[in-house]
């Protein structure tokens, strides 16, 4: 257990230093309504949510460097597994945009000298860039695909769909909020097991269901009003400290088991949070 307590005072510091991290019922709110059902249909009459869950969410914070990077990225994407995708320039440098952003944050910074230490990453800042290059946005053929269709990124932050009716991946608030904003996301409520705690609108992780244009996420985790900066620190720090795909870290009022599913041992294949207990 003492790797995972070094590592969760690491994400404890990680946690305090994010200063662009959203106040709940402040900065947004959330409406979380039912318990969603066990019908994968993306038309459910029995859908536990008729209304979206972000009830308010202050787009000023959108404006701030990290958020803006981000949120250019995330329309670069063709979200249907086994599509090529066609990096252009144009995309790159917003890729290598977002990380100058976030690489200058406390968080990341905090990280990075941490992986340093540990002899995880490169001690120079253009060393570092490179390797959360190839950790998050180098492409490579998931599941099924023969061609480069898929990236860490885009998975986890955008979101795909594997045969137009199954959502994977998909881990990111900002992307949820802003899909739902556009009318693609229908939130069909929250997710319990006989384990987990019930979800609670003032905390920031959420298990939910929702579909996406016509695919179905039966079940999907994510933080909620946390910045790029911090999930990337902290799914960067998983991902390079642990060989194990399933780390338990304590942090907050949190103790929270993030997966992380390497792919080729180089790159990302999912990683998110699953909310063990409330401290």
């Amino acid at each position: 257990m003492d790797g995972d307590r070094e590592l969760s005072a690491m994400v404890q510091e990680l946690w305090d230093n994010d200063v662009n991290r959203l106040t709940p019922g402040v900065d947004y709110s959330i409406s979380l309504q039912g318990k969603a059902g066990q019908n994968m249909a993306v038309h459910d009459d029995n859908d536990a949510a008729g209304y979206p869950l972000f009830t308010f969410v202050d787009e000023n914070i959108f404006k701030k460097e990290t958020f803006l990077a981000f949120i250019s990225l995330l329309d670069n994407y063709e979200s249907d597994t086994g599509e090529p995708e066609i990096v252009t320039a144009e995309e790159e440098a917003e890729n290598h945009k977002f990380l100058d952003s976030i690489i200058q944050t406390t968080t990341m910074k905090i990280a990075h000298k941490y992986l340093v230490e540990k002899h995880l990453s490169p001690p120079d800042e253009a060393g570092f860039k490179a390797q959360l290059y190839t950790i998050w946005f180098e492409l490579y053929a998931r599941r099924g695909s023969s061609r480069p269709d898929s990236s860490g990124f885009e998975h986890v932050f955008v979101g795909e769909t594997r045969g137009g009716r199954t959502v994977i991946g998909f881990h990111n608030w900002i992307q949820l909020y802003l899909q739902e904003k556009l009318g693609h996301i229908d939130y069909k409520g929250y997710s319990v097991t006989a384990n987990s705690p019930l979800p609670d609108a003032d905390k920031h992780i959420l298990a939910l269901q929702f579909s996406w244009k016509n695919g179905i996420k039966p079940k999907g985790s994510i933080f909620i009003g946390v910045s790029p900066e911090f999930e990337f620190a902290l799914y960067t720090l998983c991902f390079l400290t642990s060989p194990n795909e399933r780390v338990k870290v304590q942090f907050g009022l949190y103790d929270v088991e993030i997966v992380c599913h390497h792919h080729n041992q180089k790159h990302i294949g999912t990683t998110y949070p699953v909310l063990l207990k409330y401290q």
